[in-house]
């Protein structure tokens, strides 16, 4: 068998791309941030961290409330919300010195391809939402 034809159901939020793309980004986005001045540490770094797992933690809670199409939209809309957070949170550390402007372009391409994946998953909600 070639591997087209093999079933990739989807049995857990893990198993989601968006999913495994965000979580990595909000790993690397941990390790970077350890590089930070100490006094951002309950600021900038708090906020940049939470952020970007939050749409790994909304994206697992869509995922268990996809009986519910109007929760799981819900759900998703948070994630891009939290997305578009980690941008802004980004952006903050480009311009204060802390990450290069090109690695910051590296990781808001990343959040723009998240936040892409996610607006697909909105529109065919009814297809996550059996």
């Amino acid at each position: 068998m070639n591997g087209s034809c093999v079933d990739k159901r989807i049995n857990s939020f893990r198993d989601l791309k968006v999913y495994a793309k965000a979580f990595n980004a909000a790993m690397e986005i941990y390790h970077m941030s350890k590089k930070f001045p100490p006094e951002e540490r309950y600021s900038l770094t708090d906020q940049m961290r939470r952020s970007s797992r939050a749409v790994c933690a909304n994206l697992s809670e869509a995922w268990r409330k996809r009986k519910y199409k109007a929760v799981f939209i819900n759900k998703i809309t948070d994630c891009s919300q939290e997305a578009a957070e980690t941008q802004t949170w980004l952006q903050f550390a480009c311009e204060c010195g802390y990450i290069s402007k090109e690695y910051f372009k590296e990781l808001d391409e990343r959040y723009e391809h998240i936040y892409a994946m996610l607006l697909s998953m909105e529109r065919k909600a009814e297809g996550f939402c059996k």
